[in-house]
This record gives C-alpha cells, sequence and structure tokens, in this order.
C-alpha cells in the first residue's frame, strides 16, 4: 500500500542537482520517479527508486540532505478521469492530501502521494480495494 520515498533537500543553485544524480547513477541506483518542488533557497527533490535503502545510504554518505518517508502508491486506469476517480473516493472522507504527482510505466498509472491523516486513508483505501502497490512490488516498474 505504501511504497518508500527519498526526500532530497538541495542548494538552489546550479549544480546541486546533478551532483545527487550523478551520486545515484554511480551507485547503479535506478529512478522510477522524480519531482522537484523550489523556494527561492532549496529545492526539495522527492524520488521513487529501485533500492531506496541503498540510495538513502549512498547519498548520507555522500552528504547529502536526504529522509525516508513511506508514501502511498495507488495504481489508476491510464485514462481521463482515472486519478480524479481514486482521490475522490479519499476526499469524501474528509482525508487531505499533502502533496501528489503521478508517473506512467508500461501502460500502468501510479499515483504517489501523502496525506494528513495516513491511518483513516490507508483504512479508506482497503475499504474501497483501491489497488495499491509497496515497495516489493516496486521492482516491476525499475
Amino acid at each position: 500500500m505504501t511504497i518508500t520515498q527519498l526526500s532530497v533537500f538541495l542548494e538552489n543553485k546550479a549544480g546541486t542537482l546533478i551532483e545527487m544524480l550523478e551520486t545515484l547513477k554511480q551507485a547503479s541506483i535506478q529512478l522510477i520517479a522524480i519531482t522537484i518542488a523550489e523556494t527561492a533557497e532549496y529545492g526539495i527533490c522527492r524520488i521513487i527508486c529501485s533500492e531506496s535503502d541503498k540510495a538513502y545510504n549512498v547519498l548520507r554518505e555522500a552528504n547529502v540532505a536526504v529522509t525516508r518517508s513511506k508514501v502511498f502508491a495507488l495504481e489508476v486506469e491510464n485514462k481521463p478521469g482515472g486519478a480524479a476517480k481514486a482521490i475522490s473516493t479519499i476526499s469524501k472522507e474528509g482525508i487531505g492530501i499533502s502533496y501528489l504527482y503521478s508517473f506512467i510505466v508500461r501502460e500502468k498509472c501510479l499515483l504517489i502521494f501523502r496525506t494528513d491523516d495516513a491511518e483513516r486513508a490507508a483504512d479508506v483505501i482497503r475499504k474501497a480495494k483501491l489497488p495499491t502497490i509497496d515497495d516489493d512490488k516496486l521492482v516491476e516498474f525499475a
């Protein structure tokens, strides 16, 4: 139901992103999804990748500010309205979405998101039988 996401804090200056990406490349870490939110001073780079534990350790050893967190991963229909259908199930229960991003791999669309109430969201997802993936199944997308 959840997967491990890395959040990397990068100074907002030229070269910091490529340094981090090169570090992962040297460790043979496959990126599956990546998104960046930025402010004037820094960016938060959220990463879904193969071998998240290895990636976390490699980045820490390279003195990169990185954290791990569990985020929900829903498999939705790859057609208009697929995301709306899944998220409306959660929203109807009064659960807020903190952030969301998506990606498509081999005709499968995945929604990655964090909520303001993970426990309730997990319960709603289970009761609605929404299709999820976990870290073990994530390997199929790498």
